[in-house]
């Protein structure tokens, strides 16, 4: 007798679940948007308002901000809970250690958080549109339809690339590079060198926290068919570099601080970021790694925050000292 063919993660039935006990209360679905990853749709638009303001000080742009804000946190929240509809329908939450998912645990039903993601996905192309138009540059659309479908093929579709271990690499391309330029252009008309800078470090730190992600979910994600970068590369070589992710970033206040003495307050963010590399070097309970993921957040939220004012306050500053009078010559 031939052995049967082994399927692929996005044709595998999906296991019967237990019978529902309950439904979804509020607090299910905030669960479900996963605020502890807000902070990184923050990040980017905050270097990218702060590099812009150096450019031009006293022309803040703030509803172009707030509009690249929205983006970007109504395209996190969709992609948490595009992830929980295709994770879900898969089994691949069916084995997890974390909290409870919406379509995993059964609490409510599939199409109505594939539904719910795409809502969120269609409120991020609102607040884009309203970008092209304010700014006149209608190539950004094709931008906007690019980052929604990256979005959705994280984990969705047949071939989803966050199966195969490219996760990473988009999350640095996308929350990283094309969130924080972005940023910037809508408010500039271009991208100066500061802007990639800082974007990279926001990438990295985006990386970090899916990294850890990734480690507290290596043993099950092997078993649901889910190749992420940490279960290909073991837990040795994923923490090394989840520490590189979480720790590099510290070099750019290094850089800043020669040109902007105040960008040395951003390292006051180590205080969360080193914890964070001391847990996932030291434990894999599920719970800490939890923590760890916590802290890089909201460090890298910190670390942003900090180096935009120090960028951003000089020019407040500078702007606001009465203009000198002319010395007469000699």
């Amino acid at each position: 007798m031939s052995k049967s063919k082994r399927r692929s993660p996005s044709q595998q039935p999906r296991k019967r679940t237990a019978p529902v006990q309950r439904t979804a209360t509020f607090g299910d679905w905030v669960e479900g948007a996963r605020l502890r990853t807000l902070p990184l749709a923050v990040v980017p638009v905050a270097l990218g308002f702060a590099t812009a303001t150096v450019i031009n000080p006293g022309d803040y742009h703030w509803v172009r901000a707030l509009a690249a804000l929205a983006v970007a946190l109504f395209l996190q929240i969709g992609v948490n809970y595009a992830n929980d509809y295709s994770d879900g329908i898969r089994g691949t939450d069916d084995v997890r250690v974390g909290p409870a998912r919406l379509t995993g645990a059964g609490l409510v039903k599939p199409a109505l958080v594939r539904n719910t993601a795409f809502a969120f996905f269609g409120l991020a192309a609102l607040a884009g549109l309203f970008l092209v138009v304010r700014t006149g540059h209608w190539w950004l659309i094709a931008v906007g339809i690019v980052c929604i479908l990256a979005a959705w093929f994280y984990t969705g579709g047949k071939r989803p690339y966050g199966y195969a271990g490219l996760g990473e690499l988009f999350v640095f391309v996308f929350f990283g590079l094309v969130a924080t330029a972005g940023t910037t252009f809508v408010m500039v008309g271009f991208v100066p060198t500061d802007t990639w800078v800082v974007a990279v470090a926001a990438g990295l730190f985006a990386c970090a926290v899916l990294m850890v992600n990734n480690i507290r979910d290596i043993e099950q994600d092997k078993l649901a068919g889910k190749h992420t970068l940490a279960s290909r590369i073991g837990y040795r070589w994923s923490r090394i570099l989840f520490a590189v992710m979480a720790l590099a970033p510290f070099l750019v206040s290094g850089v800043f601080m020669l040109v902007y003495p105040l960008a040395g307050f951003s390292l006051f963010a180590l205080l969360l970021i080193v914890p964070a590399v001391i847990i996932t070097s030291t434990s894999l309970r599920p719970k800490d790694l939890i923590l760890a993921l916590k802290l890089t957040s909201i460090g890298s939220l910190v670390w942003a925050l900090l180096l935009s004012a120090a960028l951003v306050i000089p020019m407040i500053v500078l702007s606001t000292l009465p203009d000198l009078p002319p010395v007469p010559a000699p």
